[in-house]
């Protein structure tokens, strides 16, 4: 498979439909381009554009899009993980294709976790992301070349696994903050706090938050 070419495409000779598609992005020059190029496609409808995530969860549960094209990092209170966790959870749920430009095994985690049905990087070509719409619409996994090699890799050699409370924790560490804070800023107990951080320092094997962030940090676990 040659580098670039997103794993699970559909085969270039497989029946297509006309998949309605929604697109989140923060940003209103991509949204433009996104919506540019995937109405150029006669099989793509782009049936809405969103900002944010509540405007993407709310044009979701209105509209029934087949797919929500989703970006990772969106200004505001909620970011593409947890829009992509609350449209997931609607009925119908539509299939959500991350499209973003961050590989990071923690982004890679969080976005699974919550139910993205493909994780495509902005670098791909047009013809491998129109491939990609149409493969989460059949409900078939889409990774980028690069997301497959981290999954495969994960696979082949896990290492250390933290629950989501303590890849929280772990990112209020790195942005320096003390116990106290961390659990005003999660809304625990400074005891929670304690317990998870001691947890996270043996899954690392390390005996420091300097080190704790470090390891974090070359093993790609924080978002």
């Amino acid at each position: 498979m040659s580098p670039g070419h997103a794993v699970g495409a559909l085969p270039s000779d497989s029946v297509t439909t006309t998949v309605r598609l929604l697109i989140c992005d923060d940003h209103a020059v991509v949204r433009a381009g996104l919506h540019a190029l995937l109405s150029s496609a006669p099989d793509i409808e782009v049936i809405g554009q969103a900002a944010d995530g509540p405007a993407a969860v709310a044009l979701a549960a209105s509209l029934h899009p087949d797919v929500v094209l989703m970006d990772l990092q969106l200004g505001g209170d909620m970011d593409g993980i947890e829009a992509t966790r609350r449209i997931t959870a609607q009925t119908p749920a539509p299939h959500v294709l991350v499209l973003t430009t961050y590989d990071t095994d923690a982004d890679i985690t969080r976005a699974i976790e919550a139910g993205a049905t493909g994780y495509l990087l902005k670098a791909e070509r047009p013809e491998e992301l129109f491939a990609a719409i149409h493969a989460a619409a059949s409900g078939h996994t889409t990774l980028s070349a690069p997301v497959a090699a981290r999954v495969m890799a994960r696979m082949r050699n896990p290492g250390p696994t933290l629950t989501a409370r303590e890849r929280d924790i772990l990112g209020q560490l790195a942005q320096g903050l003390g116990n106290r804070e961390i659990a005003r800023a999660l809304h625990i107990s400074e005891a929670t706090v304690k317990t998870h951080l001691g947890r996270i320092y043996d899954k690392l094997g390390v005996d420091t938050r300097a080190a704790a962030v470090a390891v974090a940090t070359e093993r790609r676990l924080l978002a």
